[in-house]
């Protein structure tokens, strides 16, 4: 059994769509990031960067005790390699996966997450950060057109570098970019969005629990934090 610390971002959603993919048992651990769950001691055991997603996998392949992995891009490598799937065996196609894996780690999240913060939740609009990061995420959504020109997946064969991507498009609306302008990308995301287990995992977000952020609390809570509450939460957990 995974137990799977959760809310319903896309660095979440990669990894409910890995565990639909694989068929791997596990159970759902909301952590509601608008409330600070995210700097509960029983949280930061697992993830001291208190972010989601992390797990902790009670069946590890060493029969040792429980391991605990954070960040979206390790658990996925993680669980790839646990189970012998959505990674290449070959070192060239292995490659391929990890490098496109990391590229949407150090390029398509972050960027993305920027434009949507500055675009839909900072209070002062500021027009430079909104064009500088609209336009960072349409060359990266030109970065993928381009990739997938010539093969159906990023790295061949459908992987975790798509998993890891696919939840970063799913927004575009919100992102301000037209699918229609990336025909490649767009006949990408429409095949992974027909997966059932991509709809199985993206299910898991319908329950009212699993929300987003409403409050003016609940912003000061995801936007508000420095070094100073990070250790504040740390002490608590000592």
């Amino acid at each position: 059994m995974i137990d799977l610390h959760y809310w319903t971002t896309p660095n979440g959603h990669k990894i409910t769509i890995f565990l639909e993919e694989t068929g791997l048992p596990y159970n759902i651990i909301p952590v509601n990031i608008g409330k600070g769950e995210q700097f509960k001691s029983n949280f930061l055991a697992v993830s001291p960067n208190n972010r989601i997603p992390a797990i902790v996998d009670h069946a590890p392949a060493d029969g040792g005790k429980p391991i605990s992995i954070f960040e979206s891009g390790a658990i996925l490598l993680y669980l790839a390699d646990k189970t012998g799937k959505f990674i290449a065996r070959d070192v060239r196609g292995r490659t391929e996966s990890i490098q496109w894996l990391f590229w949407q780690m150090g390029n398509l999240g972050p960027m993305a997450g920027q434009n949507n913060h500055f675009s839909n939740y900072a209070v002062e609009k500021l027009p430079y950060a909104i064009d500088r990061y609209r336009n960072e995420v349409n060359r990266l959504y030109g970065v993928l057109n381009n990739r997938l020109a010539d093969r159906a997946f990023l790295a061949g064969e459908y992987s975790i570098a798509d998993m890891a991507s696919y939840p970063w498009i799913v927004p575009y609306e919100r992102q301000g970019q037209k699918l229609e302008d990336f025909p490649n990308l767009k006949r990408w995301f429409e095949a992974i969005r027909a997966r059932p287990a991509v709809v199985r995992a993206y299910e898991k977000a319908v329950n009212p629990n699993l929300g987003g952020i409403r409050t003016a609390e609940e912003r000061a809570i995801l936007f508000g934090q420095t070094a100073a509450s990070v250790e504040r939460a740390a002490a608590q957990a000592r």
